[in-house]
């Protein structure tokens, strides 16, 4: 499972050009779902982006997390980020997990995190998104699964 999170002022998800969800400053994560990935996969990436000490303190270090902040996080379903690019000219999404089990790994991330007490806003899966967002820093990461590091 594969993670890109921004760190964001604000950011907000449109589909068929209404905003379907909204957040003010947070994280957004485009969330990419592996074949081989399980639940403690996205329980994992769960814990590890709510607990991220990307957010800055009173000296500004990176040292808050968004438990620490209570800041808000939009989690938009992205399969794209499983794209194998290494060969020829068009990405190979062989490894990207089907729908049926990439929305209910992407359904228990969502849980877990708001059984941590983040404040969760979500794209709607399979359809056709506008993800707007305003970076802050800039600062962008990519999160993997223990299982996508070594596989």
């Amino acid at each position: 499972m594969k993670a890109l999170i921004q760190r964001v002022k604000e950011s907000s998800v449109s589909v068929e050009g209404s905003v379907i969800s909204r957040i003010g400053p947070g994280l957004l994560v485009l969330l990419g779902v592996a074949q081989a990935d399980e639940a403690s996969d996205a329980a994992f990436l769960a814990e590890k982006t709510a607990n991220l000490r990307i957010f800055e303190d009173s000296n500004h270090k990176m040292n808050r997390s968004l438990k620490d902040t209570g800041h808000a996080m939009l989690v938009v379903s992205q399969f794209t980020l499983l794209g194998d690019c290494r060969k020829g000219r068009r990405p190979s999404f062989v490894n990207a997990a089907g729908p049926e089990k990439a929305e209910n790994l992407y359904e228990y991330f969502v849980q877990k995190a708001k059984e941590m007490g983040i404040e969760v806003e979500t794209g709607r899966f399979r359809a056709m998104m506008e993800v707007s967002l305003i970076n802050d820093g800039p600062v962008t990461l990519i999160l993997e699964s223990p299982s996508t590091q070594n596989g």
